[in-house]
């Protein structure tokens, strides 16, 4: 099972069959493993990473920390819920260190990011603080370089 899903996580459109030339394995099993798999909730979707900026859309992303009280019984997983429910959040982590949470934020605009975390993020019960950096240019995603510039040049030592 392990093999298929290191495929598959490089690439989700290798297909059932090449898989199985891959591995060794016969078709039938690999998409046995991939169905029970899905359904197992192992794989949760499968994903294209886009270069946005080749689209000229625009975006704005912003890696927010967010101090918590943790609440009696749940800990952090209540106020965590909340956060991951908003549209706004693509990616939220428990982490250490001086904040609890790193909030992976996405909007058309800094005004538009500003918002949600003044208006949203800030006022929830639990939020006790929070820190926002602003994403300047992104240039890998995913393990996924966006801008290959091909090999790289080494630079000779002279003695």
């Amino acid at each position: 099972m392990k093999e298929i899903l290191e495929i598959l996580e490089k690439d989700a459109r290798t297909t059932p069959e090449t898989i199985a030339t891959m591995t060794g394995k016969k078709v039938a099993e690999v998409k046995r493993a991939i169905s029970e798999a899905e359904k197992e909730r192992i794989i949760l979707k499968y994903k294209t990473v886009i270069n946005w900026e080749k689209v000229k859309e625009p975006q704005v992303w912003a890696l927010i920390e967010v101090k918590v009280q943790p609440q009696r019984g749940v800990g952090f997983d209540a106020v965590a819920e909340r956060i991951y429910r908003f549209p706004q959040a693509r990616s939220v982590y428990l982490v250490s260190g001086t904040y609890d949470l790193s909030v992976l934020v996405v909007g058309k605009t800094m005004q538009e990011v500003a918002a949600f975390v003044s208006e949203k993020l800030s006022t929830l019960e639990s939020v006790q603080g929070t820190i926002t950096h602003f994403m300047l240019k992104k240039f890998k995603e995913d393990g996924d370089i966006l801008e290959d510039k091909g090999p790289t040049q080494r630079i000779p030592i002279s003695a």
